[in-house]
């Protein structure tokens, strides 16, 4: 298997650390709104390079968390007259309702930066010791950024050519030795949330999150560390900096990055009015249709997203839908128990080599999905009325398997009964009338992921499935 490492460059043959198993940490979002289409695609890529390794047989610890302390969350607490934490919480929870929605697996750890406070503290205090770090008069804890002389190697930046490493967020760089130094702690301001410190009442810097969950999860050194390209610089370098500083070990062998992602071929912004959360995303398509298409092009090509691509995605998801319901169909009409499948099977296990191939070349899943419709073609001129049931199984079960590693599920869910609905309709009124407009949000989203769309009429509330 061959992994693309940013931090070399070129492709390199993976080795884990420990034989059999993988430790991968993955930065996950700041949880102050709905998850955005470009939050999606990290989690769904590497989500997919996660099932592929478990399919060879690989144990994978697999951290991603959340950024649950944040000036954005805080901003948005402001403004609904809350403390940040009930923003942070309810967040996090459609993150994973959005993630469900895309079948993207739980990791096997999700940690939450303000539960990890104590370590940063700590990992703070070690880099003070060691002289990576000092404290300003105002109690921020600035990192010594010249100190680390390996600063760069990530971004291939040369250390004088940068701009201060830090975000909007932070204070002003008046109190800093050197205008490169960064962030670790910053003290509290006039209502935000804060924790005791040696240093300040404060919070800590957004590198350090990652570098103390990472340690904590995985150890000091781990295989892979992911993420957004936009991250390579200044987060993932800060976190080298200061994890190898405090560990005195390489903090990671294998940097993964995924390319942006465009909608209409222009940068996503709020302001260009062309930002898609995953949510406004599933009232107009099964996010299978989102993941499908996320997985279309190589991880680390820039990715364009429009309407007339995600049909194509749509269109093409239902080639290999009807392809297995066909299959299902005929094995359980199927009149002939056994014939000889050797034939079958050679040619099955020819796209199954051609599609692991793509995936061992990086996680190629753009010809991994080429190889899929080769197989489903074969499947749809190879099946019949009378083709017995021991080959559409072994037809079944290669196609499910493949369409497994990339998450894309092809046994439709049974749909809810029709009184179900009707009660959880009516636990959505009864919601509204007392003016409980989160759980009626609530039910009205959990019915629209089950596939069923509400519309309110004269005649009171109806039902429609997509």
């Amino acid at each position: 298997m061959r992994i693309y490492n940013t931090l070399t460059k070129s492709k390199e043959e993976f080795k884990p650390i420990e034989e059999g198993k993988v430790s991968m940490y993955v930065c996950g979002p700041t949880v102050y709104n709905y998850i955005h289409i470009g939050n999606a695609r990290p989690m769904i890529v590497f989500d997919t390079a996660r099932r592929y390794m478990e399919y060879k047989g690989l144990d994978v610890n697999y951290v991603s968390n959340f950024t649950d302390v944040d000036d954005k969350i805080i901003k948005k607490a402001l403004e609904e007259g809350v403390d940040s934490e009930v923003i942070s919480k309810r967040y996090i929870e459609e993150c994973k309702k959005d993630m469900e929605g895309l079948n993207v697996k739980p990791a096997t750890v999700h940690p939450l930066a303000t539960e990890e406070i104590s370590g940063m503290i700590d990992m703070i205090s070690t880099l003070i010791d060691k002289g990576y770090a000092y404290k300003a008069d105002d109690g921020t804890v600035y990192y010594r950024t010249r100190k680390f002389t390996d600063y760069g190697k990530l971004s291939h930046k040369n250390i004088d050519d940068l701009e201060a490493g830090h975000r909007s967020i932070n204070v002003t760089g008046e109190l800093k030795e050197d205008p490169l130094d960064f962030v670790l702690w910053k003290p509290k301001k006039e209502g935000e949330p804060y924790w005791e410190s040696p240093w300040s009442d404060g919070r800590p810097g957004w590198h350090i999150e990652c570098s103390v969950m990472s340690k904590k999860y995985l150890g000091d050194s781990i295989d892979i560390h992911a993420g957004g390209e936009d991250l390579i610089f200044p987060h993932h370098e800060n976190e080298i900096a200061q994890s190898e500083a405090a560990n005195g070990k390489t903090f990671a062998n294998y940097w993964m990055h995924n390319g942006f992602l465009n909608i209409d071929n222009k940068k996503m912004s709020k302001s260009l009015g062309n930002f898609f959360t995953v949510r406004e995303i599933a009232d107009k398509y099964d996010l299978q249709v989102l993941r499908f298409f996320m997985l279309s092009a190589h991880y680390r090509s820039p990715l364009n997203f429009s309407a007339e691509l995600m049909e194509a995605a749509k269109s093409g998801l239902e080639r290999i839908h009807n392809s297995y319901d066909n299959l299902m169909y005929l094995y359980e009409n199927a009149s002939t128990d056994e014939a000889d499948e050797s034939e079958y099977k050679e040619a099955v296990d020819k796209y199954i080599k051609k599609f692991e191939e793509a995936m061992e070349d990086d996680f190629n899943t753009a010809d991994a999905i080429s190889a899929v419709f080769e197989l489903v073609k074969y499947i749809n001129q190879n099946v019949g009325d009378n083709t017995a049931k021991n080959v559409l199984k072994l037809f079944i079960d290669n196609l499910s398997m493949l369409c497994d590693i990339l998450g894309i599920i092809l046994k439709k869910e049974e749909k809810l009964l029709d009184a179900d609905i009707e009660k959880m309709i009516e636990e959505r009124q009864q919601a509204r009338k007392n003016k409980d407009f989160a759980t009626a949000d609530r039910i009205r989203d959990e019915l629209l992921s089950k596939g069923i769309v509400l519309e309110d009429t004269r005649e009171g509330v109806k039902y429609k499935w997509l």
